[in-house]
């Protein structure tokens, strides 16, 4: 694995600036991999045995990106929205999984890190730079039920809904009372439609 420094620096680089969560997410990401066996996880050879599941979109999601090489087209990035500061990592060779969430109480625990800090964002770069793991973040190990359907690589399965007729991929449909359906037409759309736009 390469530097805290390095990483934290290409991973501000993708971001678009440096904050404290571009800080948590380094780390998270660097003690993820250590864990699971996985030195540098973006060496052709490692690059399809690490899924990472990220439960927040903030900052923190950019840096473990960043630093894993784990990405949503790629299928290795899972995006679960629990908005809790946590991602699990999961070796898909060893089937070895650990869930990390940073602590709340780390958020406090800077003011001994950093003690000389007056700015409040300075000292908690600082303070999360130095903390310990064990301060700044609860780890689990754990076990994810990881679908065939999830895997990455091409899709596993193509389903027409019998609604509107597009195109559902990787077991993605569901059924209701004997009907197949994309997850739009079965209730969980995000939006409304308001009109065809001609193009």
């Amino acid at each position: 694995m390469r530097s805290f420094d390095i990483l934290l620096s290409e991973s501000v680089k993708r971001h678009g600036h440096l904050c404290s969560g571009q800080v948590i997410g380094v780390r998270m990401a660097m003690l993820g991999c250590r864990l699971v066996g996985i030195d540098d996880p973006n060496l052709a050879h490692n690059r399809k045995k690490l899924i990472v599941y990220v439960e927040i979109d903030r900052c923190a999601t950019d840096a473990i990106e960043s630093v894993t090489g784990c990405r949503l087209g790629r299928r290795s990035l899972k995006f679960k929205d629990f908005g809790i500061n946590a991602a699990t990592f999961v070796n898909i060779e060893t089937n070895q999984a650990f869930r990390i969430v940073s602590t709340e109480t780390s958020r406090e625990l800077v003011k001994k890190y950093a003690p000389d800090e007056p700015n409040h964002f300075q000292q908690q770069m600082k303070g999360y730079q130095l903390m310990p793991d064990a301060e700044l973040f609860d780890v689990y190990k754990v076990e994810v039920m990881l679908p065939n359907y999830d895997m990455p690589g091409p899709p596993r399965s193509h389903v027409e809904c019998s609604r509107c007729n597009q195109m559902v991929r990787d077991g993605k449909e569901v059924v209701v009372e004997g009907e197949t359906l994309c997850k739009i037409c079965s209730g969980e759309a995000y939006f409304n439609v308001l009109d065809t736009v001609q193009v």
